[in-house]
């Protein structure tokens, strides 16, 4: 993969050379922002401490990159987001429409699954990194590889910045770098310290996107059982935090899956602040009374059976055993010999599984950061700054965060592209 950029010296760099932008970051917000700066004439640079553009990028979607999802956007599409209000004005602007035109325009095929999520034809992310690449060369972006910003700070009409091998200038800069999540892939908070030494506000930065652990011991012994359409939901001293219907699946360390992924920003930013409860209902189409009527026609047909085998007509066989145990009822025992009360605790053992949360998964095993830069200080229209002139914000170092399924990625676009056009 030939995604590197060709190390620039001091012969073909002057010291004193100035630029319009300034780019600190080199993922997809970041080169977004300098392709769409540079075809509107600007004098480019992005700098970046890893030795190739997008390198979280080259991750996502394990590495078939989800790009972005092509549902309507409007009021649900919205809801999907942190504070996604404030992305209104960027999906405006550049769309998940523009986003697939774009790069089937740059000649890179794009497929859409069933759920909308789109995807490159080939499954394969190196393809769109290098298409990225091809356009930030051919519109003569410099790119600083393999360089640690070291401080940035404003002088009369201009930014200084300086890296670990070089001093710059620039009359604009954009701050591009990422949250704290895969910080092996150079998203080690950088942006909020740049941020806040202007005088931003930075909303705490937690895991997002990412698994939740359990205090309880027997979580370890349903290692690998998947849940699907089940209503999972989040409470903080009884009171709902998050709700998420779809899969669950049980780890060594407590829970994951899609739901879990998109409920974990909310447990992340209430650790601490009280006690947090995960409910799973395992039959969410039902209510309390269907399900008992269920459970006595169960009962009925199988009057000989013993509990743990009644249940393989309820729950996966692996759960069973532990969920009897959770319920305090003998898995051995008769079903004909069941009690009204015991009956009545089965059935909101299956409505309310209830599990102790102990911590959601560290920054190293979280696909995306909530927190960042607080959205009331940046101008929704054009990403700048509303505290210091000529300063911008583009992608996940903003305090946006989107559910799994493309609308990370859609978001970093747009933001970046709005930043680009209003330089």
């Amino acid at each position: 993969m030939n995604i590197e950029a060709k190390d620039i010296t001091e012969e073909n760099f002057k010291m004193d050379e100035k630029f319009d932008v300034i780019i600190i970051g080199a993922g997809p917000a970041g080169c977004f922002s300098g392709i769409f700066a540079s075809q509107r004439g600007k004098k480019v640079a992005i700098i970046d401490k890893n030795a190739q553009i997008c390198k979280k990028l080259l991750l996502t979607g394990k590495g078939k990159c989800n790009l972005t999802n092509m549902n309507e956007i409007n009021e649900e599409y919205i809801s999907k987001y942190k504070n996604g209000k404030f992305l209104i004005n960027s999906f405006s602007q550049f769309s998940n429409i523009d986003l697939f035109n774009f790069f089937e325009d740059n000649d890179l095929k794009l497929k859409i699954d069933t759920g909308k999520r789109v995807y490159p034809e080939s499954e394969n992310s190196e393809d769109v990194v290098k298409i990225i690449r091809k356009i930030l060369d051919r519109n003569r972006v410099r790119l600083f590889l393999k360089e640690k910003v070291l401080d940035l700070k404003r002088e009369k009409n201009f930014f200084e910045i300086k890296t670990d091998k070089r001093d710059l200038k620039s009359e604009k800069v954009v701050i591009a770098t990422g949250g704290k999540s895969f910080p092996e892939t150079g998203s080690e908070g950088d942006g909020f310290i740049f941020a806040s030494k202007f005088g931003h506000k930075i909303i705490k930065p937690v895991p997002a996107l990412c698994g939740i652990e359990i205090k309880e011991n027997f979580i370890k012994n349903l290692q690998g059982i998947n849940l699907k359409n089940v209503l999972v939901s989040a409470f903080l001293n009884n009171k709902k935090i998050g709700q998420e219907f779809g899969e669950v699946l049980f780890t060594h360390y407590g829970i994951s899956g899609p739901a879990i992924l998109n409920l974990s920003g909310n447990v992340s930013e209430n650790i601490g602040k009280g006690k947090i409860k995960i409910i799973i209902n395992f039959k969410p189409a039902l209510n309390e009374e269907i399900l008992d009527k269920r459970l006595q026609r169960e009962i009925k047909e199988n009057s000989n059976k013993i509990l743990k085998n009644l249940f393989k007509n309820l729950l996966p066989s692996g759960l069973i055993l532990e969920f009897l145990k959770y319920s305090n009822i003998d898995p051995e025992k008769k079903v004909n010999q069941l009690t009204k009360e015991e009956r009545r605790i089965l059935v909101n053992s299956l409505l309310n599984f209830s599990l102790t949360v102990k911590k959601t998964r560290p920054f190293y095993d979280s696909m995306v950061t909530r927190g960042g830069v607080c959205v009331n200080e940046i101008n929704p229209k054009t990403m700048e700054s509303k505290i210091i002139n000529g300063l911008y914000f583009a992608g996940e170092v903003i305090d946006i965060d989107g559910k799994t399924g493309g609308y990370n990625l859609q978001a970093c676009f747009s933001t970046g592209y709005v930043a680009g056009m209003n330089i």
